[in-house]
């Protein structure tokens, strides 16, 4: 089962939080992942992929220019359906508390809508999303005056939804 994580990352925060999804990812046997910045992403690649789990900073509420202009690329596989099917997910980094994670996200999963994709989030019953509630994803807050790059707490958000991708992967493979 092949699973791609594409980001667009500024600051490392976002290269942070794609790095831990892909390591939940990877704790799932049978998973085979590739972890890509939009720079070195292929759009052709994407018909081979079972899922597909892309995501960004949020800026002013919304999805990054670069990851954009990626995304823009999907037109062809649009029209040819090349995607219909696939399992998809979102995560976004923001500085502020209140910077757009919800709206980024929903906006990360509308084009995958737009594919035919089926989409995967996180349910409030993973302990560190109980309170927290990044439930079309992950979003998380990388606050500009902290040295952290990512907290314990967004990487273990990051692993969860990784790892339920692949899960769920798995099994909508095995069903179809």
């Amino acid at each position: 089962m092949k699973i791609c994580v594409v980001y667009d990352s500024e600051g490392g925060h976002t290269a942070a939080l794609a790095a831990s999804i892909a390591e939940g990812a990877q704790m799932v046997e049978g998973a085979e992942v590739f972890l890509q910045s939009v720079e070195e992403a292929d759009v052709y690649q994407l018909p081979e992929m079972d899922a597909i789990i892309w995501g960004s900073p949020g800026h002013f509420g919304t999805i990054s220019s670069g990851l954009k202009t990626w995304i823009d690329k999907l037109g062809y596989l649009w029209a040819e359906g090349k995607l219909i099917n696939k399992v998809g997910a979102v995560f976004c980094t923001t500085a502020t508390e209140h910077g757009g994670i919800e709206s980024t996200m929903l906006n990360l999963i509308t084009p995958m809508l737009h594919q035919g994709m089926v989409i995967v989030g996180l349910p409030g019953n993973i302990p560190e999303n109980a309170t927290y509630g990044s439930y079309y994803g992950v979003g998380v807050t990388c606050p500009i005056d902290s040295d952290e790059v990512l907290s314990e707490n967004g990487a273990a958000l990051g692993r969860a939804l990784g790892e339920r991708v692949a899960l769920i992967t798995r099994r909508f493979a095995q069903v179809i």
